[in-house]
Formats: structure tokens, sequence, C-alpha cells
């Protein structure tokens, strides 16, 4: 096959740092299709090295000979474009300011340094002139950052919903269709790979926090970092929480969201938070299923779009880790300066307390009359509103008399109020001594 002809035969060099599941998948790419490739770059993906800590570990792709190197600080040095898969914080932050320096464009999937050190790395990026890309550091295959950048530029968002960890998706799936325990959905998910042995940062929410903070800086043209993220995990969801919302028509969803406030002075700020949330089946988040992403844009002259797609995977990822590779080289092949995020001024981030949601909460109450009317005067004090309320009669669970004794379970959604009015009820009510338990408080979107 003839290679493709390229602005005055020139090459760009490509430094691979990191040959894991993704970045072997890259290397691939970059190996098997590269005419291709250089025909949409308009310019020949030399791949020149791979950075890997040891040279003699198995390896889902075969490499040339030589191509291995465990110098990754002198093949920084010798590169146009810089792919940075290594993952967490250092050697990779210094690795990429070492590249930054060297003018060399990056291209980088790592969320977590991005979401702790992402500020400092596009200022230095931004002082340099070069790209920094990392559309593979949110929701895999989903292309959903350059849009956000691009393609939403003309528009306000006002709001991102999404599911961004495959991992809990699926375990909630599981437990959503089969009725499965916690613990066992998670077994399940790590027998086929979605899961890590340790399991944390995707159960309790950090890696979705991670990708939060980078959608929330795009989409709102303010850097936020991990810090500004309130963040909850998923290892609290029981499966009679899923039950009781397939129940009442719902699903439950990890969610990273990302929205405009205002707070108590009517001034604008960013509310970035993460956690278990109540959907109606009617959503169209509520359809994302087993380990896909999906994200759901509100903006004000678009309306409401939903980016859907693979969110894990070694291919899928690095499908999205060669368009920003692809992207920067016609940026260097056509001159101009780098692009990484477009920042036009400050919007602070709101603490969880400036929120508007609803509440869905259960309670195992004695079943006795004046109940209702106590918990609703507690509602009302706090200026919150009630919308449905469920009650199930519980036979023999009472405290005090075990062979006859009765006790009610009710589930209560409120309407939208401030984060800091519900948790101030649900601390009121739980101190009744009415109140034998608060069985869980999830938070309701899309209603």
């Amino acid at each position: 096959m003839t290679t493709p002809a390229t602005p005055l035969g020139r090459s760009l060099r490509v430094a691979l740092l990191g040959c894991g599941t993704v970045g072997s998948q890259v290397a691939r790419i970059l190996l098997a299709d590269a005419d291709d490739l250089s025909s949409r770059a308009g310019a020949r993906l030399d791949l020149i090295g791979v950075a890997v800590r040891t040279l003699d570990a198995e390896r889902d792709v075969d490499l040339p000979d030589g191509l291995l190197t465990l110098d990754a600080e002198s093949l920084v040095e010798q590169a146009d474009i810089v792919i940075e898969l290594m993952g967490g914080i250092e050697p990779a932050k210094s690795l990429i300011l070492r590249a930054i320096n060297h003018s060399a464009a990056v291209v980088s999937g790592n969320k977590a340094l991005l979401a702790q050190d992402g500020p400092e790395l596009y200022e230095q990026a931004d002082a340099a002139g070069v790209q920094l890309s990392y559309e593979a550091a949110v929701a895999g295959a989903v292309p959903i950052l350059r849009p956000i950048r691009d393609s939403l530029s003309g528009d306000r968002i006002t709001r991102v919903l999404g599911i961004v960890n495959g991992t809990t998706n699926y375990i909630l799936d599981q437990m959503d269709s089969t009725g499965a325990q916690f613990a066992d959905a998670l077994t399940a998910a790590q027998d086929l790979g979605y899961a890590e042995a340790d399991p944390t940062a995707d159960v309790e929410g950090h890696d979705a926090a991670a990708k939060a903070a980078i959608l929330a800086s795009l989409s709102f043209h303010t850097r936020f970092a991990l810090e500004d993220v309130s963040c909850e995990g998923i290892t609290s969801v029981t499966a009679d929480d899923i039950a009781a919302a397939a129940e009442d028509g719902y699903v439950i969803k990890l969610l990273a969201i990302a929205e405009l406030l205002s707070d108590a002075s009517g001034a604008n700020g960013i509310g970035v938070r993460v956690h278990p949330t109540l959907l109606p089946r009617s959503h169209p988040l509520a359809a994302v299923r087993g380990a896909f992403n999906a994200v759901f844009v509100e903006a004000e002259n678009a309306g409401e779009l939903m980016f859907y797609g693979q969110g894990a995977g070694g291919t899928p990822t690095a499908s999205a880790v060669l368009g920003d590779v692809v992207s920067a080289a016609r940026r260097m092949v056509l001159g101009g300066p780098g692009r990484t995020e477009t920042t036009t001024g400050h919007v602070p981030a709101l603490g969880i307390d400036a929120v508007r949601t609803s509440y869905c909460i259960a309670l195992q109450v004695v079943d006795e009359p004046g109940v209702l009317a106590r918990i609703a005067q507690i509602f009302a004090a706090n200026r919150v509103s009630i919308e449905t309320m469920r009650q199930r009669i519980r036979q023999g669970v009472g405290d005090g008399d075990p062979d006859g004794s009765t006790a009610a379970e009710l589930r209560i959604v409120t309407h939208r109020a401030t984060e800091a009015a519900l948790a101030a009820t649900v601390r009121q009510v739980a101190e009744l001594d009415v109140i034998t338990a608060v069985s869980s408080v999830l938070r309701v979107e899309g209603i």
C-alpha cells in the first residue's frame, strides 16, 4: 500500500508512556493504522518509543524490538506528541510538565491527575502554547469533552448529569435486574474485569468525582479540582433500596452532577457532586445498562443532549486517545497555539448545602395514631414539602412486643428543596421517639 503524501513529507514523533490495557491498544493502532492516521493528521505519526516500568512483563501487543524503554524522561524530550497513560500522580505529572517544557503536545487519560493538578497543567500548557488534550479521561470512548469545549462553546450549559463509572453502573444494574446483593454484584464485576481487586476508587465514588471535576471545569469555564466535589459512593445501597426503588418506578444510578446554582445572596456558583441517585425509569439515563457510560447535558439554547457509549476497556478508550492525537497533530501541521480549556473567569464552587434536590427517605416507625402528623410538622417547619408518601404495615417487628406488635415503613419523596433544609429535616425526624430507624436516604433527580 502506498503511504499517503503529507505536507513536505513531514512526520511527527510520538512517545507513549505506559503500555497497560489502554496503552497497548494505542500502540497497536498507531502501528497497524499508520497510513490511515497519517492521512487524517496531515503528517506521519511515528511511534518512537514506549516507556514502561519493566521490560519483560506480559503485554497485549507485540511491539517491534527496541521500542520499549525504561527511560521515560529521555523519550519525552525527543517527542513532538506525548501520550501519557501511566495513571497516578507521579511520575506522570513530572513527565507531562517535562513534555510541555519541550514544546510537545500532550494527550492524557489520567483523570486523577487532571482532577488534582489540572489547573497547574493547563496554565503551563497555555504559557508554552502547546495542546493538552484529555478526552479519554472521562467516559472512555464517549466523545463528550470536545463537544462541550467546542460544539457548545456558543451556548450556556446549565447542568451536566453523567454515569461516568462503568464498574458502579454494572453493579447497580445487576442489583436491579437480578436482585443481587451489593457484595455478589461486586464479585461478578471483578470476575468480568470491570472492577479491580481493590475496588475502592470506583465504589466509593472517587473515580467519578475526578471526572466530575473535569466536566465542571469545561462546562462552566472555571477550573475546579477534586476538593470541590462532594462525593458519596454506593457501598450503602442495599438490595432492599433497589427493590423499593423499582416498586416506585425508579432506578438507582451513581451520578456525577455539575450545575449552575445561586447561593443565599443570589450570586451564581457551581455545585459539583457525586452520589447514588434515584431516577425515574422514563429518564434517558435510567436505560444505561451494564458497564456503559452516558452524559446528559442541559443547555439554554440546545436544550437536552445525551452522549452514550462504551465507558471502559482498552480498545474503546484507545479510540478517544487517538482522536486527541490526530487533533493535536493537525494543529501542529497547520500551526497556531494549542488548546486546553476555556476559562473566562471564576465562578465559585458552592458546597452541597446550596444544592436543590429531592430526597427519598425510608423510615421505620411505630404504628400508632399521630405519627404522620408529628413527621409532617417537622417537614413544614423546615419548608420541605412532601410529594408522595407510601406506608406499609409490617407485622411482628416491633421492639416491645414481638409476638403481636406492628410497625410501619414510610417512604417519603419530597419536592425540591435545599440540601441544607432536607438534611436538617432528616436529622430532626430521626430524633422522634416514634422513629425506630432511618433505613435510607437517597437523592432524587429527574422529577
